[in-house]
């Protein structure tokens, strides 16, 4: 798959914060016009404490069917450093070399990380988004920023995440009487299609199947790669 040329990777922390400021202004929170999602993919990555290098994956789904279609994976040396708020400069480089070694091109890419739901509303989802020219989604296990109310036990139970005055993205059950996950629209997508389509490609697990998929790959390919 082709990637959009918007910068470099050999940025300090302070040049990523103004980067993210100025793709903000890119991103295009709604989806787009009569779109069908008749594939759509998961993207994560893996590492192991103490070393340089991360393997990253993306895996496609039939999302009527959630069974795989096609996957790839990637290896890279790590070049910026963990800061939170600025996960996307980690993660994106291995995931680019996955995504240009796919074939089969998704509808909505599904991100194991935040979309707006981030302190200058420009998280991974934001950014990968932009990258692959693709819808996609924030999907991810805790809070970053924001607070939401109290929602239902029920699966569908949703309760917005609100961050400095502004509702950034949706706390959504996706089981009965397990926590939340926490959706965020990334790029070229709304919030109500967002959860929509993360409740769609959830079966039996907190998780998306998506994510679950791309997780077991990256770590089945570190494994094999360190010999564990």
């Amino acid at each position: 798959m082709e990637l959009e040329s918007l910068h470099g990777w050999n940025l300090t922390p302070k040049q990523a914060v103004v980067l993210q400021r100025e793709l903000r202004e890119r991103l295009v929170l709604r989806p787009p016009a009569g779109l069908k999602v008749e594939r759509v993919a998961g993207a994560d990555i893996s590492m192991s404490r103490g070393e340089d290098k991360a393997y990253g994956g993306i895996v496609v789904l039939d999302a009527g069917t959630l069974v795989p279609v096609a996957k790839v994976s990637a290896v890279s040396r790590l070049s910026f450093p963990y800061v939170p708020g600025l996960l996307s400069f980690r993660e994106l480089p291995v995931l680019s070399e996955a995504w240009a070694r796919l074939e089969v091109r998704p509808d909505v890419l599904i991100f194991d990380g935040q979309g707006t739901a981030h302190p200058r509303r420009f998280g991974l989802a934001c950014h990968g988004g932009l990258l692959f020219g693709v819808p996609s989604i924030g999907c991810a296990k805790s809070l970053l920023v924001g607070g939401h109310g109290p929602l239902g036990a029920e699966r569908g139970s949703v309760a917005e995440i609100t961050y400095a005055g502004e509702v950034v993205g949706m706390a959504v059950r996706t089981r009965p009487n397990v926590l939340p996950v926490y959706v965020s629209p990334g790029h070229l997508m709304d919030l109500p299609t967002a959860v929509e389509l993360v409740l769609q490609a959830t079966s039996r697990y907190r998780e998306p199947e998506t994510t679950r998929h791309a997780h077991r790959l990256v770590n089945d390919v570190r494994r094999s790669a360190s010999g564990e």
